[in-house]
């Protein structure tokens, strides 16, 4: 296919040449800065980089007058989009299966699998992110989500259904107003039967691409783990994170011989099959939201040990 070039943009020839879209922002959008709503409307479909250039050189308008990128846009307002052709850059939305497994008026919390990344980015043609962006594609502001989970780890994702909603969360998320209670099974018998405490100092060390958080230097990270059920090989534990440190939950069970079972990264790597580590339970203000964990067979968590695990958000 040959291309002939406008500045920054590339188009088809033989396809109609665009035109200028003006949209109208919409009370869910109110507040954000004026690249997060263009990225927000865009879905992916034109780099970051391209809607600076845009918007330096006056080709996004707002109220017929030119912005900066990070002046906040308010409901009402009309913004100019110059001419683009979707599809001919990067692309994140995508059809795969979505479940909701909690929806009100302000937030989603969406049900990840284990295997599927929270965000699309460098060969990650699939993620949560991009199945969201597929499913709302209709939405007046794109939900959007609030914290992220490890690829291998399951459960509840948070996403704000407005600008304020998802800066209400973010800011719950920064300020500890979010309880996160996780669900693991770990290798080794654990021997404490009453909850402890585990605070440990942490940082990734290492080359690009290739990093590992380890023990010994950094920031702090604390969590609080009781015990839930255990045999000779393998331990059922619940987990309540004071802190979010990166991989903070393998990190701290592996340093102390129990890593989550399916870890092949601070793991034994003898493990087969996905990772056992959920993301159970999530307490916003009075507002409690759980999520069972799809594991079957030996790896099945009983009714009785799931009650048990939530009681340690209200301790």
């Amino acid at each position: 296919m040959r291309f002939c070039i406008a500045p920054q943009i590339f188009y088809p020839i033989g396809e109609p040449m665009p035109e200028a879209q003006f949209v109208t922002v919409s009370q869910a959008e109110s507040g954000q800065k004026l690249l997060q709503f263009l990225e927000r409307r865009l879905m992916g479909d034109v780099p970051r980089a391209a809607i600076q250039r845009w918007v330096r050189k006056g080709q996004v308008r707002v109220d017929k007058g030119r912005k900066k990128p990070f002046d906040r846009i308010e409901a009402g307002q009309m913004v100019r989009i110059p001419p683009y052709i979707p599809g001919y850059t990067n692309v994140t939305a995508n059809e795969g299966k979505l479940v909701i497994a909690y929806e009100d008026k302000h937030i989603m919390a969406i049900a990840k699998p284990s295997g599927l990344a929270a965000h699309g980015g460098n060969k990650i043609t699939d993620s949560v992110a991009g199945r969201l962006a597929h499913r709302c594609a209709k939405a007046e502001f794109m939900p959007t989500l609030a914290h992220r989970l490890d690829k291998d780890t399951s459960g509840i994702l948070l996403a704000g259904k407005s600008y304020e909603d998802l800066r209400n969360l973010n800011d719950l998320f920064a300020d500890g107003g979010i309880d996160k209670l996780y669900l693991a099974w770990v290798t080794g018998e654990w021997k404490d039967r009453h909850e402890v405490t585990l605070e440990d100092v942490m940082e990734k060390t290492g080359e690009p691409g290739s990093q590992k958080v380890r023990t010994g230097s950094g920031k702090v990270a604390i969590a609080k783990v009781l015990l839930l059920q255990k045999n000779q090989r393998y331990s059922l534990v619940a987990i309540r994170l004071i802190t979010g440190r990166t991989h903070q939950i393998r990190v701290q069970l592996s340093s102390r011989k129990h890593p989550v079972v399916g870890d092949k990264k601070y793991g034994t790597g003898n493990e087969r099959g996905a990772m056992r580590l959920h993301c159970f339970a999530m307490k916003i203000r009075e507002k409690t939201i759980s999520l069972q964990p799809p594991w079957t067979g030996r790896w099945e968590v009983p009714a009785n040990a799931l009650q048990v695990a939530l009681g340690q958000l209200y301790t």
